[in-house]
């Protein structure tokens, strides 16, 4: 993948579709191909060529209705003499902005740079968003955190039956869509980790309420991961790192969590489990990947008893 500006895509793909169109037009207006050349600013050959239907263009712009509209438009004022060089101009750039602003050059942009996909980029109309760019540094510190826990060694056998997730807040997060997660959790498969999907926000749901509690009261508590509460585990955790334990029921844990960090958040908070409810620790961080870390020292800490 190269990094390619929509700007190239205006130039290789919108224009020439653009006169293709406009040169159909103005030939079934009674135009020779010397004048349509001239309005184009094209050869007479490359007229010829885009009569003869070799030079059709990009069909997503070529089919959507305002394309049309607008190159009719223009082909009309041209004709009736109602339409110069400088308003067709106007036209056209008109055209070009609506098709950068989620529009088909905006999806051909995604296609060619599959960074850009999925962000509900605005960069063409409105510059950096400061707002997307979060979003971007999260889901990628998700992802680096995921591939870290998954090459960490003997990471598996602490992973929960329920599977394990990592999750990373948006700074000021309001609910779980503010938390980026894998979907599906990941789970321990033949001594190894099976991640299913990359992360997205909104993909968790008991990580993400236990990382907004901490979060609400530490907002530099940004990071989560949960594993499969054990002895060994439980006495991995190092002097001088928090640990608490809470009550495992569902019910009102949000209101219960809140209430166990109003002294500040720990390091570690686990639970024991209960009827239906498999014991689970939490390992926080000031990001995915900071809590990640501490898992994995934690972990190996525990084998190495």
């Amino acid at each position: 993948m190269t990094v390619q500006l929509p700007s190239e895509i205006v130039v290789e793909r919108f224009l020439p579709t653009v006169r293709s169109m406009l040169a159909a037009e103005l030939a079934d207006r009674g135009f020779a191909q010397r004048e349509i050349a001239t309005r184009l600013g094209v050869s007479q050959a490359a007229v010829s060529q885009y009569l003869a239907g070799e030079r059709r263009g990009e069909e997503r712009f070529v089919d959507h209705p305002r394309m049309q509209g607008t190159v009719e438009r223009i082909a009309e004022g041209f004709d009736a003499g109602t339409m110069d060089d400088y308003e067709a101009l106007a036209e056209l750039l008109e055209l070009v902005r609506a098709f950068e602003d989620r529009g088909p050059i905006c999806a051909i942009h995604e296609e060619e740079m599959p960074a850009l996909e999925g962000t509900g980029c605005d960069l063409c109309v409105r510059g950096r968003d400061p707002a997307v760019q979060a979003e971007r540094e999260v889901l990628s510190n998700v992802r680096r955190a995921v591939r870290q826990f998954a090459n960490a060694p003997d990471v598996a056998e602490h992973v929960p039956n329920v599977g394990t997730n990592v999750a990373m807040a948006l700074p000021d997060p309001t609910d779980e869509t503010d938390v980026a997660a894998v979907p599906g959790r990941v789970h321990a498969m033949r001594g190894g980790i099976n991640v299913p999907a990359n992360p997205e926000f909104g993909a968790s749901h008991h990580v993400a309420t236990t990382l907004l509690a901490a979060t609400e009261v530490d907002p530099t508590v940004r990071g989560a991961v949960n594993l499969a509460t054990s002895d060994a585990l439980l006495a991995a955790v190092p002097d001088g790192m928090d640990v608490t334990s809470f009550d495992a029921g569902y019910e009102n844990r949000r209101e219960r969590l809140d209430s166990l960090f109003e002294a500040g958040v720990p390091q570690v908070v686990y639970h024991e489990g209960a009827f239906g409810i498999e014991p689970i620790t939490y390992v926080f961080g000031t990001s995915a990947v900071d809590a990640v870390d501490r898992a994995v020292t934690l972990v190996g800490r525990a084998d190495a008893r």
